[in-house]
């Protein structure tokens, strides 16, 4: 939810996690160093590569909340891609060369077995090309969800050697690359179209060339590249495919809906209201049990030492509504053995200080994470 407008110096460092909108013909990196001219503050870390023609979702950490930064990669992501049937490029989207096009077009059939999948009907007249029904291409699709093995494009920032890919790529090299388990949970298929590309004079290879068009959404774990996912549907359909559009919808719980252009940031910035697109640090452990410390316990925390049970004891649980205490455990609840889910630890005055998780062998609550 977005904060009330208040003053906030341009001179003091901020801490928290700024949901980015990035546009298109920015790189992820290039969206970091515009934060750091507009915010005046070098900290800042990004959750996760977007390449330059993808837009969408991009949590941007600030100050002490660069330290979850790898926590926010880890979150299962969304997104919105178009994939083109027809055509096939080294990069696997529309921005690289065409290394093969097969023209596609939509017909109906009544009966269909799994068999039908990838090849083309007998006796269909002219024009030449490959033939699908809309049922062969979401069944084929289906196939996609789940655990699956995927391999890493040749266009990737994964490094091997110190080498990103992609400059392997662009010099003419290639290399094996082992397939990764990512994980697909969800594929909604929105419309499915026959497609005639518009002229363009950078491609005139491509000008009105048919194709099909599959607007969908992908629920997916990190790690997983929609591209290699358009690319390897066009490979099992028999035709070929490409990504030509993407649009990140969702990081964890941070959607489209409350995110920020750059400009809007730096709106925000000459008002005095950056605080508005700030989320705080703590906002991603929400599903974390909270509690605040006593004096003691505090001064350990401060000191990055463990808390032993008794000292927790006499510690308040929380639950947090806007920010206010409003209740504590009783002494029941406080003699039970402890709960081994990690917990968020905040001082005396509701400053987010930690979190701690339960070791078990050295019966104490120790550090998972610490934004002091």
């Amino acid at each position: 939810m977005r904060q009330g407008a208040f003053f906030f110096a341009e001179e003091e460092i901020m801490d928290g996690i700024i949901n980015v909108y990035k546009e298109r013909g920015f790189t992820s990196h290039d969206v970091v160093a515009k934060l750091r001219g507009i915010l005046h503050q070098k900290k800042i870390g990004h959750t996760g590569t977007l390449d330059p023609d993808a837009e969408g979702v991009l949590p941007v950490c600030l100050g002490k909340a660069t330290k979850v930064c790898d926590l926010l990669t880890d979150w299962d992501k969304e997104y919105s891609a178009t994939l083109l049937l027809g055509i096939t490029t080294d990069t696997q989207d529309m921005t690289g060369t065409v290394l093969k096009k097969c023209p596609v077009f939509l017909h109906e059939r009544n009966s269909l077995d799994d068999a039908d999948i990838a090849h083309e009907p007998q006796g269909l007249s002219e024009p030449d090309g490959h033939y699908l029904t809309e049922d062969e291409i979401r069944r084929c699709i289906e196939h996609f969800i789940g655990e699956i093995e995927q391999i890493p494009p040749m266009y990737s920032a994964l490094k091997v050697n110190g080498k990103k890919l992609y400059e392997l790529a662009r010099q003419g090299v290639e290399i094996e690359r082992k397939p990764r388990m990512i994980h697909i949970s969800e594929i909604r298929i929105a419309r499915i179209q026959e497609h005639t590309l518009p002229h363009s004079s950078d491609n005139e290879e491509l000008s009105e060339f048919p194709v099909a068009e599959v607007q969908m959404t992908v629920k997916c774990s990190k790690g997983t590249y929609i591209r290699t996912l358009c690319h390897d549907i066009g490979e099992k359909l028999g035709c070929g495919g490409c990504m030509s559009a993407l649009v990140r919808t969702a990081v964890g719980p941070f959607s489209l809906t409350d995110t920020w252009r750059l400009s809007e940031i730096e709106e925000l910035r000459d008002e005095n209201r950056l605080k508005e697109c700030l989320h705080q640090t703590d906002s991603v452990f929400m599903d974390l049990k909270a509690v605040q410390l006593n004096p003691e316990a505090e001064r350990l925390v401060q000191n990055g030492n463990p808390l032993s049970p008794e000292i927790m004891s006499r510690c308040t649980m929380m639950e947090d509504f806007d920010g206010i205490l409003i209740d504590s455990c009783s002494q029941a609840e406080q003699n039970r053995k402890p709960d081994l889910k990690p917990l968020r630890l905040y001082g005396q005055g509701l400053n987010f200080l930690a979190v701690y998780e339960y070791n078990e062998e050295k019966h104490s609550w120790r550090a998972r994470k610490m934004f002091l």
